[in-house]
């Protein structure tokens, strides 16, 4: 478990797949993570957080005790550095999250959960930079990622298919602290 204040992430159970598939067929959570024409059933939410790519490490954002959303890191594969532009050997992480409980939104707790994982990969996983992909027009999202030291790298030009169209993406970093 990681712990930072009220806030608490813990693997990823398979009772936890009710919240998943509560979440992940609200409009406002699927705008920015999936895509409103993806919501997800529990088949749906079986094969896409318990069937699939065993390297990503999921995980389940609680605030005192409740459920709040999800987070997940991995270490990137060659194909998505190369993609990015980096070094075959450098030491990187991407990770990908959301508040799925719309009370929780707005309140910092984004910007915590996004500090906290970072130093935990950069404290505990030893990992040189973390790395995302947000779209660019999630203004939100930027601004929260830009508060945690995240800066940006480049445009990814039509990197995202989101609800039926190539949506542009930030590559965006974080260097571990010296």
């Amino acid at each position: 478990m990681i712990e930072s204040g009220n806030l608490f992430i813990r693997p990823l159970k398979r009772e936890d797949a009710v919240h998943l598939v509560k979440w992940l067929n609200d409009p406002e959570v699927l705008q920015w993570y999936e895509g409103r024409d993806r919501p997800h059933d529990l088949n749906k939410v079986y094969e896409h957080f318990y069937e699939s790519d065993n390297r990503v490490i999921k995980n389940l954002v609680m605030w005192n005790q409740t459920l709040i959303g999800y987070v997940q890191y991995y270490p990137l594969s060659e194909k998505e550095k190369r993609i990015y532009g980096y070094k075959r050997d450098d030491s990187l992480y991407g990770m990908d999250q959301f508040i799925g409980e719309l009370s929780y939104q707005d309140r910092g707790i984004g910007t915590q959960l996004v500090n906290t994982v970072a130093a935990f990969l950069f404290d505990k996983l030893e990992v040189g930079k973390v790395v995302m992909d947000p779209q660019l027009r999630n203004p939100r999202a930027l601004r929260c990622y830009e508060k945690c030291g995240f800066r940006p790298v480049r445009r990814l030009k039509s990197h995202e298919m989101h609800e039926g169209k190539k949506e542009d993406c930030l590559l965006i970093e974080r260097l571990c602290y010296t």
